[in-house]
């Protein structure tokens, strides 16, 4: 592999391609070019991936990367997986990240990070977490991207270089495979080496980044026998012999890695190196790996062992003196036995010590006898305490440990996984939480850890945390604020898990037991919350008449009662109660504050349906205010999945109702690719597809929406909470729009008698009857014109000028004779005073069509151009289109 190239540097031998692939990135990446090509216009980025089995040269590689790299200016980031920090969360982006920006002032820092300081500082070890609800996984890995983006972009051009990737930390690993396809975009080289054969399944993505030529991983090769030749001549002399040469070629394969070790080892024997010596070759070759090296090892004495044991143990960027502290040896000892572990090329380095290759530390590791190892690891997670490191830096240590019902186990783990949790890793938070259940913790305890454990699954396993929530409430538990938690997140991860049925059942037995009547009420307000979103409730009506009663009296002087004024303020929006009670009660529960991401124990469902409440009755923009507050404290708290996705969607939705239908799209697509990232068949999904076709059909593209439906398989069966747009009544109206008339109508029809019994009657909020009208009206016209008009006396009594225009227009389209046009008329005299652009196009556009059938002409020319006017405005095509097509039959276009 390697050739002595000057002083302290070797040269590497047969990597020409893939130095050439190196040297033409870093000409890319430095805005180099050969003598006579013109050089581009900005630098641009690349990836190089390079997957070979152990000992091939890859770290070697490496290095002359971060080399010719400095050499040509560019700032080198650098990490190293490690087989022991397997399980350390961020354990590699700290490597990258923070020797570029540690040792700032806080004041600085936070000037440099701006609104990611507190998400990003955490998990960069440069900050303490902040209390508070902690960043979900994908809105930290958001902010990773973001520090790094302006890192290359600050300190371009930048190589990034990471080594023993197959030993990164998912958490790490998993934010750079997704970021590493942005590297082409910036001035920024991404280097990686890893062992195929040893990739975790987290890191599958690495497979799919290139190397150079073909687009492919660089694959290295053995080494070939001339090569092997020049190595051994260079460390054992000249005179080494052709037959010396081959043998030692044969012995190791052409691995590197063994070829470097077994020269060392002969030029150290004085070996002659002629054929004559050939011979004792293998037991040499076989001391460089497993048992040889284990055997060599043993030789330097039993003090000198079990340093290198625990040096194995504590893994990379190893301290002298917490090794020697693991080890039980006093400093001088330590200190000799580092120097024979130097002298015998296992380890290197001085203030920070390393093993001289991964092969080298796999092998002492897996030699320490299995009971020694548990205690080193033990003794390993004492030190790091006592040394001031931290709970964090001793839990990977416990989690190798044998349970022995220790209590201050259960503590360390318990402060690692709360400072995990903090820092947007909750699957680690969760590996340790269920080690300190394995201890076991102390009786008292059991419930909390349950409890924590429960939570820090919430995420990534809802099944998983619904038992462990479960097993808490089972367990004997004295603080009463305990057990109340522990009942509010079970309810949540129950909702969201689409049993909404079982997380009304829970707050109830509660309510049932609790004497405290503040947590009683605050128990409710969940209840009445998921029963509002409970698409079989029994009991929907009797429910409305019990918020009302408890809603009306309450005055919003906590968050509890503000919250329970916001449910009544939906339920009333639902039953379609006059608008101005609508708007009343939404005021009182925004009067006290009523913020989106205010606390980690509370879903944001409820301030959400109060802004919507407004748009419903006509006052979209308070709405825009309350989202644009709103998405910004999920940004802030780094809520930047299934969060996120339902604000985008949502606020899509806000601009299709006022008629901005291109905003719309934009806006239900980011949402969309938002819960793409969180997982599919979440609600999250429910809403943006739904959202998204619904846009889609009023811009005109049927086929795109019918494309979309069949993508992420939306029809039945349909989710059993509620969402909205509804989901059914949207999927009946893409059949109506495809022609499936018959379809639409059994859909339709089954979205009334599942909405009617629960008083859910506001065509504003779902305007089934509308669609069912229009697909009813040929095979039976009395039920489609009964079916409109019940819906414009429903439209009426929730006042809303928008649900009114778009409920007449429906009713003037099933009707027939000079009614229908009366219809018309006064649909858009409703729709002009309202802020519903697309629905007012429709109307003015269908207006103009029958006053032309009705021969008046000149009318006829001002409803359609004014139509055509309004649907180009809000990007409606295929309305535009009916549009001209009207003018174009009177002969006006």
């Amino acid at each position: 592999m390697v050739q002595r190239a000057g002083r302290g540097r070797r040269q590497l031998l047969e990597r020409d391609s893939e130095l050439a692939a190196v040297d033409e990135a870093l000409s890319e990446l430095a805005g180099l070019r050969p003598s006579g090509v013109e050089p581009p216009e900005r630098p641009h980025g690349a990836l190089l991936a390079v997957a070979a089995p152990a000992g091939l040269g890859k770290t070697s590689l490496l290095a002359e990367v971060r080399r010719r790299a400095a050499a040509k200016g560019c700032t080198v980031l650098y990490a190293r997986g490690g087989d022991q920090e397997q399980g350390v969360a961020f354990h590699v982006a700290r490597q990258l990240v923070q020797p570029q920006l540690a040792g700032a002032p806080e004041a600085e820092l936070r000037s440099r990070l701006g609104s990611w300081y507190a998400i990003v500082g955490p998990a960069l070890g440069l900050c303490a977490a902040a209390e508070g609800a902690p960043p979900d996984p994908q809105g930290l890995r958001d902010g990773l991207d973001w520090v790094l983006t302006h890192l290359a972009v600050q300190r371009a051009p930048m190589v990034l270089v990471l080594d023993d990737a197959h030993w990164a930390d998912p958490e790490s690993l998993s934010w750079l495979a997704a970021f590493a396809p942005r590297a082409e975009e910036l001035p920024l080289l991404l280097v990686v080496a890893y062992r195929p054969e040893e990739l975790p399944d987290h890191a599958e993505a690495l497979r799919g980044l290139p190397g150079r030529a073909g687009r492919r991983p660089l694959g290295l090769e053995p080494l070939s026998a001339p090569a092997i030749a020049r190595m051994v001549r260079e460390s054992v002399g000249a005179h080494a012999d052709d037959a010396f040469c081959r043998e030692c070629w044969a012995v190791t394969a052409g691995n590197p890695f063994e070829a470097v070790e077994l020269t060392a080892k002969v030029h150290d024997r004085g070996l002659v190196p002629t054929e004559n010596g050939a011979h004792l070759l293998r037991d040499l070759a076989a001391a460089v790996k497993g048992s040889g090296l284990i055997a060599r090892l043993e030789r330097l004495g039993s003090s000198t062992v079990r340093f290198a044991w625990a040096c194995a143990v504590l893994g990379t960027e190893i301290s002298p003196e917490l090794a020697a502290g693991v080890a039980g040896l006093g400093a001088e000892e330590a200190a000799d036995a580092a120097d024979r572990l130097r002298d015998a090329r296992v380890l290197t380095g001085v203030h920070t010590l390393e093993f001289v290759h991964p092969l080298i530390a796999t092998a002492v590791y897996r030699a320490i006898p299995s009971g020694v190892r548990v205690a080193l690891h033990g003794q390993a997670a004492w030190t790091v305490v006592n040394a001031g490191l931290g709970s964090s830096a001793a839990a990977r240590h416990l989690l190798e440990t044998h349970p022995d019902g220790d209590p201050w186990v259960v503590q360390q783990l318990r402060s690692a996984a709360r400072e995990t949790v903090r820092a947007g890793a909750p699957d680690a938070a969760r590996r340790y939480l269920a080690r300190a259940l394995r201890e076991p913790p102390p009786y008292d305890d059991r419930a909390v850890v349950l409890y924590e454990l429960g939570s820090a699954s919430l995420l990534t396993e809802p099944a998983t945390t619904v038992n462990h929530l479960r097993a808490a409430l089972e367990e004997p538990i004295t603080d009463p604020a305990l057990r109340h938690g522990i009942v509010y997140r079970l309810s949540q991860v129950l909702a969201h898990s689409d049993r909404l049925a079982e997380a009304s059942e829970t707050l109830a037995r509660e309510m049932r037991l609790t004497t405290d009547s503040r947590v009683r009420l605050r128990l409710q307000a969940e209840q009445f919350m998921w029963d509002a979103f409970r698409a079989d409730e029994p009991e929907s009506p009797a429910r409305s008449r019990r918020l009302a009663r408890l809603a009306d009296r309450l005055t919003g002087r906590d968050l509890t009662e503000r919250y329970i004024i916001g449910l009544r303020t939906w339920d009333a929006t639902l039953r379609g109660e006059p608008a101005a009670t609508v708007i009343r009660h939404a005021e009182r529960a925004l009067a006290g504050g009523l913020r989106w991401a205010a606390d980690e124990d509370r879903g944001f469902e409820v301030p959400v349906l109060v802004a919507l409440s407004f748009l419903y009755a006509d006052r979209p923009g308070r709405t825009e205010e309350l989202f644009v507050e709103g998405i910004a404290d999920f940004e802030h708290a780094g809520w930047r999945g299934g969060h996120l996705s339902f604000a985008y969607t949502l606020l899509g939705y806000v601009r299709y109702r006022r008629g901005r239908l291109a905003e719309a799209e934009d806006f239900a697509r980011a949402g969309l690719r938002l819960a793409e990232r969180v997982g599919p068949g979440t609600p999250a999904h429910w809403y943006a597809v739904g959202t998204l076709i619904e846009v889609l059909l009023a811009r005109g593209r049927v086929a795109e929406a019918e494309s979309v439906a069949e993508t992420y398989a939306f029809g039945a069966p349909f989710p059993a909470a509620v969402v909205f747009p509804d989901a059914q009544t949207v999927y009946g109206e893409l059949l109506l729009a495809l022609g499936r008339t018959k379809d639409a109508a059994v859909e339709l029809a089954a979205a009334g008698r599942r909405l009617d019994p629960r008083g859910m009657r506001n065509p504003a909020w779902c305007p089934w009857q509308l669609h069912l009208a229009r697909a009813e009206v040929h095979d039976a016209p009395a039920s489609a014109l009964a079916t409109a008009h019940d819906a414009v006396d429903r439209a009426r009594h929730f006042g809303a000028p928008s649900a009114i225009g778009a409920a007449l227009r429906a009713a003037a389209e099933v009707s027939s004779g000079a009614a229908r046009g009366k219809l018309l008329e006064e649909s858009v005299s409703h729709l002009e005073r309202s802020p519903a652009g697309y629905e007012l196009a429709c109307s003015l556009v269908a207006l103009g069509a029958e006053l032309r059938r009705t021969g008046r002409a000149e009318e006829a020319a001002d409803r359609l151009y004014r139509g055509l006017d309004t649907a180009a405005g809000c990007g409606a095509d295929g309305l535009v289109e009916r549009a001209r097509e009207e003018l174009a039959a009177a002969g006006l276009r």
